[in-house]
């Protein structure tokens, strides 16, 4: 088991630990180069957050007061990556030294016109107000690698030690301005074990219909990742006491959705597995279950045919059947892919998943492990090409999920020809 360091107790502790991080010598050079020319530079947001949790962090990437075209100036390699938002990327080092680093101007942001950007971007010289401009407290502390200053003007380190999500100055304001905000700040609950400050809580609810506005695949994207937590019902409940709930997913009856969060945490952390649990109470009602996948989440096509193929109404029958030819055709019509799953999904008992493996082992559960094909009746002069031929094949996968051991081709095609015969 890995060691967790404890959170510093105070910003000069903070500043200590931040000295250990494992800063890659390109990027400091990087920073000493803006520093040079007269600039502020700080490494913010989740590095500084996951690095003092001593949790895995993301990209070193830095901000600074240097302006767009300064930073382009300072350096030979640049990319604009997102210019106008005040992003430059910058190629600097060689060989395995080398590194790819964001650097982002100290900005402001004006009016949000559509729930998730800003109609302009102010750029600042004052770090504190790059950091007014952030979603949550956790999120706006800075450490500046060559002078050591660490950097917390609201409280982040301490909401860190508290275990809290609270959004940075007045919640209502943050909320209003970027709809995606509430979906990250149960995400972090989730991500973190943290619970969603009061105030911070309640801001919430006043925001949902500027979460409406925000692009569905950035809210799957979101949602996908707090499915992917140690324990996503620190998430999912703040989605009903919020009533984000049914904004993003679907209404249905509380002791449901409560059973259902229940379960996601004791399921593997597969984020479409964990989601099919938490539409398996719809799956009486198919169009609700596409309504919510093509609407308000718009997963992946894959993703999509498995929620569906394990909200299949009829999986439930796999908690209760004991005839093995019947337990063998409702996994044929599942899918042999989707088992393990789906009994995860049902909540299928061991002795209940035991049954099913004795009836299933060995078997053929889909039509191209018959031991025949098409060929092979024509081959055999039994058959020509056409919708007959089909319908022969079915029938002979189903006479062997009868009993699996006749899937032997001699068998089959003897089969074959007495079915042809009947039918004449």
């Amino acid at each position: 088991m890995v060691d967790v360091p404890e959170i510093p107790e105070t910003h000069a502790a903070a500043a200590t630990r931040m000295g250990e991080a494992p800063l890659p010598p390109a990027i400091r050079e990087v920073a000493q180069v803006l520093h040079g020319a007269g600039h502020d530079v700080v490494l913010v947001g989740g590095a500084v957050r996951d690095f003092l949790l001593g949790r895995d962090h993301g990209d070193w990437d830095l901000a600074t007061s240097a302006t767009p075209d300064e930073v382009v100036g300072l350096f030979r390699r640049t990319i604009p990556t997102g210019i106008e938002h005040g992003t430059v990327t910058v190629l600097f080092g060689r060989g395995d030294g080398r590194v790819t680093t964001e650097i982002t101007t100290f900005r402001g942001e004006g009016d949000y016109v559509d729930g998730r950007r800003p109609s302009e971007v102010r750029f600042h010289r004052a770090l504190e107000l790059d950091l007014a401009r952030r979603d949550f407290t956790i999120n706006a502390m800075a450490w500046n690698p060559l002078t050591g200053v660490f950097t917390d003007v609201f409280g982040g380190l301490e909401d860190l030690r508290s275990g809290v999500v609270r959004a940075v100055g007045e919640a209502t304001e943050r909320f209003a301005e970027d709809g995606l905000r509430a979906m990250r700040a149960v995400r972090f609950c989730a991500a973190l074990g943290y619970s969603l400050e009061p105030e911070t809580e309640a801001a919430i609810g006043g925001a949902l219909d500027t979460l409406d506005q925000v692009s569905r695949e950035r809210v799957q994207v979101e949602l996908i990742k707090l499915l992917r937590s140690p324990r996503p019902s620190l998430g999912l409940r703040p989605m009903v006491t919020t009533s984000m709930w049914g904004r993003v997913l679907a209404d249905y009856g509380s002791p449901a959705v409560e059973a259902g969060i229940i379960a996601v945490d004791a399921l593997p952390a597969d984020p479409i597995l964990r989601l099919s649990r938490l539409l398996w109470p719809l799956r009486e009602d198919r169009p609700a279950i596409e309504a919510v996948l093509d609407t308000r989440l718009r997963p992946s096509r894959d993703d999509r045919s498995r929620v569906l193929s394990l909200c299949r109404a009829a999986n439930a029958e796999l908690a209760e059947l004991a005839e093995p030819a019947a337990i063998r055709r409702a996994v044929a019509a599942l899918g042999r892919e989707h088992l393990a799953d789906a009994l995860a999904v049902v909540e299928v008992g061991p002795e209940q998943a035991a049954v099913i493996e004795r009836a299933c082992e060995g078997a053929a559960l889909a039509m191209d492990e018959l031991d025949v094909r098409g060929r092979d009746l024509i081959q055999g002069g039994l058959l020509k090409p056409g919708p007959v031929m089909g319908r022969l094949l079915r029938r002979l996968f189903d006479w062997v999920l009868e009993e699996p051991s006749r899937n032997q081709r001699a068998l089959l095609l003897a089969e074959a020809e007495r079915m042809i015969g009947e039918e004449s």
